[in-house]
């Protein structure tokens, strides 16, 4: 995969730099292209032979393998490369300019089961070190539906035990406070107490709330292997739990108790309450199938 790899590292670095992309586009867009610079490989062809036929094959490759969604940010991913290429007279053609925007197909998240989260939260039960930080974790990704972003860049300062409220940084950079509910304010003050995070520092010093096992700041990667690793232990099959199906979870719940949308759309830091809406849809669902199955007059 050696075609390509200095050009897109250029790329990478220019939207870091000029433009100020998050790590986590970043490591999107590096995705994408490593991906579709390993089928060049695979394919024997180069960035210079490349022609709008290959490019429209490898899109055809994609929409076979990968969700609507993924294809649709791979596309991008592309058309902003080329064209970053083609401005800085790498390429003379941009032969991904035949490529519309492929349409994201909308799916509905799909949440666990309360009882499931309960029941998973519930069995990390035990006071060693590592213990009490998965509890915390996913007490915080249950109780305050946070990205994995936001979990991760979360720092002590950002606790307020007094007032019961956690500052999130999400998007943008743009702040919001989320209110602390008693069991992630227990599991986060048992996890910060003596036998918890100090012991997971090993002398190492940083102000991230969540620590790994060497000690070193929890990364994302991390989190992903604490939540597959909690899900085998509690028999959850892992292919339907991550760190965003908490996230899906606890406005899908929210929201089946009642809760207004735009209070979910604020403690979720959307930008556009549109985004919130899918979660209604969710839990208009989950509402019929309980009308249709109790309801005596709803089938018949």
């Amino acid at each position: 995969m050696r075609e390509g790899k200095r050009e897109l590292q250029e790329y990478l670095q220019w939207l870091t730099v000029e433009k100020g992309r998050s790590g986590a586009t970043i490591d999107a867009y590096s995705r994408d292209c490593r991906a579709f610079l390993e089928w060049l490989s695979v394919s024997s062809l180069t960035l210079n032979t490349l022609t709008t036929q290959d490019i429209e094959r490898y899109v055809n490759h994609l929409q076979v393998t990968k969700a609507a969604s993924s294809v649709a940010r791979a596309v991008s991913t592309l058309k902003g490369w080329f064209g970053f290429l083609v401005d800085d007279g790498v390429l003379s053609k941009d032969v991904t300019a035949v490529l519309s925007p492929v349409r994201r197909g909308r799916t509905l998240p799909k949440p666990l089961d309360e009882a499931v989260i309960v029941d998973l939260i519930e069995s990390i039960s035990g006071d060693t070190p590592v213990d009490l930080r998965d509890r915390a974790l996913l007490e915080l990704l249950y109780g305050t539906g946070a990205r994995v972003s936001e979990v991760t860049s979360l720092q002590l300062q950002d606790l307020d035990f007094d007032e019961e409220l956690i500052r999130v940084t999400g998007k943008g950079s743009k702040q919001r406070l989320v209110p602390m509910g008693r069991a992630l304010s227990l599991a986060l003050r048992n996890y910060l107490g003596p036998g918890g995070r100090s012991e997971l520092l090993q002398g190492m010093r940083h102000a991230k709330v969540f620590a790994n096992h060497r000690g070193g700041p929890l990364s994302r990667q991390g989190i992903d292997l604490i939540i597959d690793g909690r899900a085998l232990m509690s028999g959850i099959d892992r292919s339907t739990i991550s760190a965003h199906v908490f996230r899906h979870s606890c406005a899908t719940h929210m929201l089946a108790h009642g809760a207004d949308i735009r209070v979910v759309q604020e403690l979720l830091g959307h930008a556009s309450i549109a985004t919130t809406q899918a979660y209604t849809a969710v839990s208009i669902v989950s509402l019929q199938r309980a009308y249709e199955s109790a309801h005596p007059r709803a089938n018949g």
